[in-house]
C-alpha cells in the first residue's frame, strides 16, 4: 500500500473486495470521459466536502435511518473488521493510521460478543486443567 501525494491530497490504496470493484466500474461506464467516479450532477467535477455530507443525510433521511455522521462510518467499520478475524494492524493501516495504539483506543470498543468469546476461551482453558 502507497500514498500518493496529489497536490495537498493523500491518495490511499486500499484492498476492496473483487465485487465492489465490479460494482464501481459499473457506475464509471455511465460517464466514459469524466475521471470523477461520481461527478457532480451540476458541475461535473469532484463534489465538495459539503456536498457529500449533505448527500449523506439525505440517503440516511431517505432509508429512515436516524443521524448519523459520515465520519461515523469509520466507527463501525474498524469494530465489524476486527470481529471477523482481520489483524489490528491491518485495520489501523486501511484507515490511515500511523499508529496501532490510536486505532485501537479511539475506534474499537468491547462488544458483548467479544465478552462472550473471552468468557467461552476462558472456560475452554479451566476445562482443559480440571
Amino acid at each position: 500500500m502507497e500514498n500518493i501525494k496529489l497536490n495537498k491530497l493523500t491518495i490511499r490504496e486500499i484492498s476492496i473486495p473483487q465485487e465492489a470493484v465490479d460494482l464501481l466500474i459499473q457506475e464509471h461506464a455511465k460517464h466514459p470521459g469524466n475521471p470523477w467516479l461520481f461527478p457532480s450532477s451540476c458541475t461535473g467535477g469532484m463534489y465538495h466536502p459539503d456536498s457529500v455530507a449533505a448527500l449523506h443525510q439525505r440517503i440516511l433521511k431517505d432509508t429512515g435511518l436516524g443521524h448519523l455522521r459520515f465520519h461515523d462510518l469509520r466507527h463501525t467499520f474498524a469494530p465489524l473488521v476486527l470481529q471477523n478475524g482481520v489483524d489490528i494492524k491491518t485495520v489501523s493501516t486501511m484507515l490511515g493510521h500511523y499508529d496501532v495504539g490510536f486505532t485501537l483506543r479511539t475506534y474499537t470498543h468491547t462488544t458483548r460478543q467479544k465478552q462472550d468469546e473471552a468468557a467461552q476461551a476462558m472456560g475452554n482453558l479451566l476445562a482443559q486443567v480440571r
